[in-house]
């Protein structure tokens, strides 16, 4: 019952005010979104410049993601219900918060789309920052598929002026792809993990936004994304 009611709670708030709003105040350009798998487990990951990310992703995708959000925002009056009611997954961030961890497992399990932003906050220059161990360590333990998204044009989404303009966003959405499956989920294999789930987010981003990211990608590849 639980689970069906943030589900109507989410699809309810979708149809009729987050989609809405962000159709009259984007210009959307939206590449990918055939490699969305429409069933089963998995995670979005994606980079993060804005705090309207989630609501755009929200907005253009067609499956119901549970996404993974600072506890902090739980705390705060009527929003936070907002939160709980969405479904959304409470994590403290940069440490290891196992009923975070848990929960996500269980969102899986469910065959749902768990969202994810690695680098556990948003980016403070527009580049895609270090990447935290979590997404990684849930893709190895569960061996979901991990869907790589990039988003940039959100970091000029500024309020109140947003409401009275159209700001051009991209979203990018690569190749689901999954983890090599280990028998024991040792640190340094949660860091490769890591690093080549963020490699893949940057391939997919233009060149001033890859940030720490750079210099992991193939000429080719780069050149071929920085084409936008």
């Amino acid at each position: 019952m639980k689970h069906l009611i943030h589900s109507l709670y989410y699809w309810g708030n979708v149809k009729t005010w987050i989609r809405p709003i962000i159709r009259i105040n984007t210009k959307r350009y939206v590449e990918g979104m055939e490699n969305m798998p429409k069933e089963g487990p998995l995670i979005l990951a994606c980079n993060h410049l804005n705090l309207a990310d989630p609501a755009l992703i929200t907005a253009l995708l067609p499956r119901r993601i549970v996404w993974m959000t600072k506890r902090e925002l739980f705390d705060i009056p009527v929003l936070g219900l907002f939160y709980h009611l969405y479904g959304a997954i409470p994590v403290r961030r940069f440490e290891a918060d196992l009923s975070a961890l848990h929960k996500a497992q269980e969102a899986l399990k469910r065959g749902q789309v768990l969202g994810m932003f690695p680098e556990g906050t948003r980016s403070l220059n527009g580049g895609l920052g270090k990447g935290y161990a979590g997404t990684a360590l849930i893709a190895l333990r569960t061996g979901a598929p991990v869907l790589p998204v990039a988003v940039w044009g959100t970091e000029m989404i500024k309020l109140p002026k947003a409401f009275f303009q159209r700001t051009p966003v991209h979203v990018r959405i690569g190749q689901p792809f999954t983890l090599p499956r280990v028998e024991r989920i040792r640190t340094t294999v949660v860091k490769e993990g890591t690093e080549f789930i963020m490699g893949k987010i940057a391939e997919l981003l233009p060149t001033q936004y890859r940030g720490v990211y750079t210099d992991a990608i193939p000429p080719k590849v780069a050149q071929d994304v920085g084409k936008s």
